[in-house]
């Protein structure tokens, strides 16, 4: 198994000073890792012909490459495992002022809620922050999940991974699908995501 992780908006609660009022986590799995390399061939390939520079970011995308890509994905066998959270939900002290906790903890609360499909797995992490807590995260997520059950973890950087963008991407049209008053057509890439979703967890 093969596991990309990613994650669509930010661990603050200053929703007034622009902080995103929803955190969303998601997981793409590939049960065979040659069907994830013909995937990743596929992302390359589609970054390639639309030009896109120097990678697929849903944020950054125009609607007609989001249509483009997720046409170019769909034929491959992966699945998409998510967790959302509402920050008005969160009424935690410690979640709500330590961001690093916030991360770590909603992260491993999606690995675990897995049906049993990590273990064994090789997981990417999208690899933002520094060295130390990077390593802090890999210590936390493997005491929290089971000592044995990952295989490997590694924290990569998006630009390099083409599986990362994917994860970017599906996590993306899941968290604009929370948007509906901001934007149009709010869940129309979600729809046509969703024969890859597996499950969708609103946080309570």
């Amino acid at each position: 198994m093969l596991v990309l992780i990613d994650e669509s908006g930010d661990p603050g609660f200053r929703l007034t000073r622009g902080a995103s009022p929803f955190f969303v986590v998601a997981m793409v799995l590939f049960r065979d890792f040659r069907e994830a390399e013909r995937a990743s061939r596929a992302v390359g390939d589609a970054r390639e012909s639309l030009g896109v520079r120097p990678e697929f970011k849903f944020s950054q995308s125009r609607d007609p490459v989001r249509d483009a890509f997720f046409e170019a994905v769909l034929p491959f066998d992966f699945r998409v495992r998510a967790l959302v959270v509402d920050k008005s939900e969160i009424y935690s002290q410690n979640l709500r002022e330590n961001k690093e906790c916030f991360y770590r903890y909603f992260v491993q609360l999606l690995m675990r809620h897995d049906d049993g499909t990590l273990t064994g797995a090789h997981v990417k992490i999208d690899g933002s922050g520094s060295r130390a807590f990077r390593r802090e995260l890999e210590h936390y997520l493997r005491r929290r999940i089971g000592p044995g059950r990952i295989k490997k973890m590694r924290f990569v950087d998006s630009r390099k991974d083409n599986l990362v963008q994917l994860a970017d991407m599906a996590v993306g049209a899941i968290a604009r699908s929370y948007y509906p008053n901001d934007r149009t057509r709010h869940d129309r890439w979600r729809r046509v995501l969703e024969p890859k979703i597996e499950d969708i967890w609103d946080f309570r």
